[in-house]
């Protein structure tokens, strides 16, 4: 079983940074690649950032240049460094670890972490 947990969200003003972390702990394979998805009210979840275990990254476009991923696969952990937020950033972030076993991917989420930005 896999536990996923994320912190660092907050309320923050236009133009301010914040920090989310990601811990995967459990029964880990292989993790194949962990990522960063958020949700707005009435909207889809989509993906913002992606981490792989080859260490390519992959970013959606309305935040290339102000968010970055990072991580430190030994200890299966996954940051979002987000800087220049901007109202349309608020949503609930999710954390995803996608693991590999044998030749199947599970994906696991964590609860989410609330990002608020307000002027």
């Amino acid at each position: 079983q896999v536990q996923v947990v994320e912190s660092g969200g907050g309320l923050v003003q236009p133009g301010g940074s914040l920090r989310l972390s990601c811990a995967a702990s459990g029964t880990l394979i292989v993790i194949n690649a962990m990522g960063w998805y958020r949700q707005a009210p009435g909207k889809e979840r989509e993906r913002v950032a992606l981490n792989t275990r080859d260490g390519s990254t992959a970013y959606a476009d309305s935040v290339k240049g102000r968010f970055t991923i990072s991580g430190d696969n030994a200890k299966n952990i996954v940051y979002l460094q987000m800087n220049n937020l901007k109202p349309e950033d608020t949503a609930v972030y999710y954390c995803n670890v996608d693991v590999l076993v044998g030749s199947t991917v599970y994906r696991h989420w964590g609860q989410g972490t609330q990002v608020t930005v307000f002027s």
